[in-house]
C-alpha cells in the first residue's frame, strides 16, 4: 500500500470538481482528482464510452461550458486524474476548538488521510487540502412496482443514454417534479425513444412564481433556453406534458408493463376517479436529488437538514470551508443547486484553498473573488427558484407505498415490517435505531436507496423532526470494495510500515 501526498485532493470530477481543479491549477497548485467513473464529467457531463456510436449527448449550446471545462482540465499539466477510483474513507481529521470552520485564508494544518481504492489497489492519500465534490443522486421514491425491471430514476435513464448510447426501453413514461424531466425526455426523443408521457406533480406556475422566475432570469438565460428548447422538441414529437399528475405505481409481473397515473390536488393527493394506466415498458421518476454527503459525514464534517436543498447538506461558510479546517466542500454537497452553481462553488473553494496554502496572495484572491461572488449570486437565484417550485412533497410521496412495498431493496425490508417494528418498540427515535432492529440500510448501497424514505416514514409516523431522526451514520468503507484489497493493503502495511489506516475513527 502506497502513500501519496498531493497538494490538493479533489474527490469528484463533476462540474464543481473540474472548476475547482482548473482554478487551483491555474494559480500553481498541484491537483489530484479522484473519481469513480472512467472519464471526467460527473452525471450531467457524463462522457460516452470510447467507440460508442450515435450523436454526442453533450452536443449543443447547453453543454458548451462543460465541454470547455473538460478540455481545460484534461490539458492542464498540474492536474492529474485518478479514474475508476473510489474514496472510501477519511481518517485522522481534527476539528477546530469551537467546532466550526477556520476563517478564510487560515493556513492548513496537517491534513487527513484519505483511503482510496482503484486499479492499483488500496492507497492512502495525504493531501494538504481536501475538497469534496461528490455531487448528488436521484431521490428514490418507493411505490408499488418500484423494484420491477424497467423502473428507473431519470438519472439512471440518462446515464445509460449518455454513457452507453443505450435506451432504457422502447416506450417510456417520465414522472416527477423537476425540470430535468423535460431535458431527459428531449434527449430520449432525439435518440429515437418513444416517450409516452411526461407527468409533473405540481401545476403551472402562478403569478408569484412567474415574478420570481423573471427575477432569476438575468444571468441564467442559457438555463431557460435549454428548458424551452426541450419543450419545443417534445411538442414537435407529440409527447404529452401533463401537470397535477402523479405516478401511483408501476404494473407488471416480471417487467414493467404500465404506469398508473392520477390527477392530484395542490397537495399532491390523488383525486378519486382519475386513475389511468399508460402502457409502457419503462418508468423514470425524477422528484429531486439527494446530496452525496456520506464521505464528508464519515470524516466528521457537520451536516444540517435542508429539505428544499435535497435533505442533509454540509455546514459550510462563505469560503466553502466545512467544520473541519482542512476540508472544503463544493457543489451539491452544500445544497442541490445545479451545475452552474456547482461550478461557481468549485471556483470559490479553490480560491480559498490556494490562499490557505500560501500560493495565492490576498490581493489576487480578493481581485478574483468579486467575479466569483457575482457568479454565485446569479446562479443561486435560479437555484432558489427551483427550490420554491420543484421541491418534492415528501409526505405525499411517502403515502404512495403500502405495507407490502419494499423499502430497503438490499435487505428486502418492507414498509409493513418497519411499521410493525415501530409498534413493538415505541421508543425508537432515530434512523440508526430502526436500522439496528430491521437491517434496513445495511445492504451494499448503505442506505442510499432507503435512507430518505425511511426517515420520511419515521417522521410521518412519529412526528419527530427529520433533523432529529438523522441520517444513517456513515461508516467506512462508504462504498463497497473487495475484502481482498483490504487484506493486501494490510499485508503491505505490515511489510513496509506505511502509514496505517487505524485511527480514532470508528471502523465498526
Amino acid at each position: 500500500m502506497s502513500a501519496v501526498e498531493p497538494q490538493v485532493l479533489i474527490v469528484g470530477a463533476g462540474p464543481a470538481g473540474l472548476a475547482a481543479a482548473v482554478t487551483a491549477a491555474h494559480h500553481g497548485a498541484q491537483v489530484l482528482v479522484v473519481d469513480e467513473q472512467a472519464r471526467p464529467g460527473g452525471q450531467i457531463w457524463r462522457r460516452p464510452d470510447p467507440g460508442a456510436g450515435g450523436p454526442d449527448p453533450l452536443a449543443g449550446p447547453a453543454y458548451t461550458a462543460g465541454r470547455t471545462l473538460l478540455a481545460r482540465a484534461a490539458a492542464h499539466p498540474r492536474i492529474t486524474f485518478a479514474h475508476d477510483t473510489t474514496a472510501w474513507g477519511v481518517f485522522g481529521t481534527r476539528t477546530t476548538p469551537d467546532g466550526f470552520a477556520a476563517p478564510p485564508g487560515t493556513p492548513v494544518p496537517e491534513g487527513p488521510r484519505v483511503a482510496v481504492h482503484g486499479p492499483a489497489g488500496v492507497e492512502i492519500l495525504l493531501p494538504r487540502a481536501l475538497l469534496l465534490t461528490a455531487g448528488a443522486y436521484d431521490l428514490p421514491v418507493p411505490m408499488p412496482g418500484w423494484t420491477l425491471p424497467g423502473f428507473f430514476t431519470v438519472g439512471g435513464i440518462q446515464a445509460l443514454l449518455k454513457g452507453h448510447r443505450t435506451l432504457a426501453g422502447r416506450r417510456i413514461v417520465l414522472a416527477g417534479a423537476h425540470p430535468l424531466l423535460l431535458i431527459a425526455a428531449a434527449q430520449l426523443v432525439r435518440a429515437g425513444a418513444d416517450v409516452a408521457e411526461v407527468a409533473f406533480a405540481q401545476g403551472l406556475p402562478g403569478p408569484a412564481e412567474l415574478t420570481r422566475a423573471l427575477a432569476a432570469l438575468p444571468g441564467n438565460r442559457a438555463k431557460v433556453t435549454e428548458g424551452t428548447t426541450a419543450v419545443r422538441t417534445l411538442r414537435q414529437a407529440g409527447v404529452p406534458i401533463r401537470t397535477h399528475t402523479l405516478i401511483l405505481r408501476a404494473e407488471g409481473a416480471d417487467h414493467v408493463t404500465g404506469a398508473v397515473l392520477a390527477r392530484v390536488d395542490r397537495n399532491w393527493r390523488p383525486i378519486p376517479g382519475t386513475e389511468r394506466t399508460v402502457a409502457c415498458d419503462t418508468v423514470g421518476t425524477g422528484y429531486g436529488f439527494v446530496p452525496s454527503t456520506e464521505l464528508a459525514r464519515q470524516a466528521g464534517c457537520a451536516a444540517t437538514w435542508n429539505g428544499p436543498a435535497g435533505g442533509w447538506v454540509l455546514v459550510h461558510d462563505h469560503a466553502m470551508r466545512t467544520t473541519l479546517p482542512h476540508i472544503w466542500a463544493a457543489g451539491e454537497l452544500t445544497g442541490v443547486a445545479g451545475a452552474e452553481h456547482a461550478v461557481a462553488t468549485g471556483k470559490r473553494a479553490a480560491l480559498d484553498i490556494c490562499l490557505s496554502l500560501g500560493i495565492l496572495t490576498t490581493a489576487d484572491h480578493d481581485r478574483e473573488l468579486t467575479a466569483v461572488d457575482r457568479e454565485l449570486a446569479t446562479t443561486m437565484r435560479m437555484a432558489k427558484l427551483l427550490e420554491s417550485t420543484c421541491a418534492p412533497d415528501r409526505a405525499a410521496l411517502n403515502a404512495l407505498a403500502d405495507d407490502d412495498t419494499p423499502l430497503c431493496r438490499c435487505e428486502e425490508v418492507s414498509y409493513g415490517q418497519i411499521r410493525c417494528t415501530m409498534r413493538d418498540n415505541p421508543g425508537l427515535g432515530t434512523a440508526d435505531a430502526v436500522k439496528l432492529l430491521t437491517r434496513a440500510g445495511m445492504g451494499p448501497c448503505q442506505g442510499r436507496m432507503c435512507g430518505p424514505a425511511l426517515v420520511e416514514l419515521l417522521h410521518q409516523e412519529t412526528h419527530i423532526p427529520r433533523e432529529t431522526l438523522g441520517p444513517f451514520t456513515a461508516r467506512p468503507p462508504i462504498k463497497p470494495l473487495p475484502l481482498a484489497a483490504l487484506a493486501e493493503a494490510h499485508a503491505t502495511t505490515t511489510r513496509t510500515a506505511a502509514p496505517p489506516i487505524d485511527t480514532d475513527t470508528d471502523m465498526s
